[in-house]
């Protein structure tokens, strides 16, 4: 799915700033600076998570770029106070985080940006961001979504 997401956004994200919410392992953020994305900022609110991935960032010299925080997803949304060109979503599957998630988004996105979520079911947008691509692997639904553009597949 990682190949698949980084041939949809494109092989360069300089400039991009980018926002790892339930960064798990903080694959995704570290494939962002790797492309060139010039701020990422990945938000887990296990205390595991985020050491393996501050541990990571020291073993990778990657740290200029990169910002780990240790928060709740909706407290972090609450509280950041700038915008994201992309955001990668994997919430806990079964929890309704998408619809938690949806009335925040606007207000952490760039107009343009672009959303990657991974959830259980087919999305059809989040927000006022709909689904341009999505496919499917295993019990996994992975989604491109930008604002206002209709539905499409890989």
């Amino acid at each position: 799915m990682r190949e698949t997401l980084f041939n949809w956004l494109g092989q360069d994200l300089t400039d991009l700033s980018c926002l790892d919410l339930f960064a798990g392992s903080g694959a995704l953020g570290f494939e962002a600076a790797s492309r060139g994305a010039t701020r990422v900022v990945m938000v887990d609110h296990s205390p595991k998570a985020v050491a393996a991935i501050a541990n990571n960032v020291k073993i990778l010299a990657a740290g200029q770029r990169l910002k780990i925080v240790r928060s709740d997803a909706l407290r972090f949304l609450a509280s950041v106070n700038s915008r994201f060109d992309v955001l990668f979503l994997d919430p806990p599957f079964h929890d309704g985080w998408m619809d938690r998630l949806a009335p925040i988004v606007p207000g952490v996105l760039a107009a343009d940006g672009i959303i990657y979520a991974e959830a259980e079911t087919l999305l059809e947008g989040l927000g006022d961001w709909r689904t341009l691509r999505h496919g499917r692997a295993g019990q996994v639904f992975y989604h491109l979504m930008r604002r206002g553009e209709a539905d499409g597949t890989e």
